[in-house]
């Protein structure tokens, strides 16, 4: 690929790279995870989470579609509470860029020619997801999301989709005995 801005295909790189969704999770090691077959929401945390319902409903309907296919049964009397959280931070990155020549070797700053500077915002999400044992009240299990948000009505849905399967994909946990 040739451009005559080698900027532009950083840009391009840069912009990909940000798309992905970063995911962690961490969990209880002395629980059988095979005992758990149905959940439902914890109501109580949800409600207290602050963002548009309108999200909440994507969330939720995402974890739903997620367990569904995962073999789990939402139930009134489950094994497991779903609760979620969530939190966002505004990103603001600047990069300047210098082109042109000078000495030495690779990119680096030259007085003789042009350069411009970029500045760019996003919207960093992060969304929590805990597992919890519905008889004990005790968190078994925790996943974590993060990535850029996007603000396009007609791209949430993809985005939140995209969050919660990178993090169930985790659940239940490998673990090596």
């Amino acid at each position: 690929m040739k451009t005559k801005h080698p900027s532009l295909l950083f840009l391009i790189l840069f912009l990909a790279s940000c798309s992905s969704v970063r995911v962690y999770s961490d969990y209880d090691k002395n629980v059988d995870f095979s005992i758990y077959k149905t959940y439902a929401f914890y109501k109580t945390g949800i409600d207290n989470v602050e963002i548009s319902d309108l999200d909440k409903k994507r969330i939720l309907r995402s974890i739903d579609e997620e367990m569904t296919s995962k073999g789990f049964t939402k139930s009134e009397t489950p094994d497991m509470l779903i609760n979620i959280n969530t939190k966002a931070e505004k990103n603001v990155d600047v990069n300047q860029f210098n082109y042109g020549w000078g000495f030495g070797w690779g990119w680096g700053w030259s007085p003789f020619w042009g350069g411009n500077t970029m500045v760019s915002t996003s919207i960093e999400g992060i969304l929590i997801i805990d597992l919890i044992d519905a008889k004990k009240k005790e968190l078994i299990w925790q996943g974590e999301g993060e990535g850029n948000l996007t603000k396009d009505t007609n791209k949430k849905d993809e985005n939140i989709k995209n969050f919660v399967s990178k993090i169930l994909v985790l659940y239940p946990p490998i673990i090596k005995k």
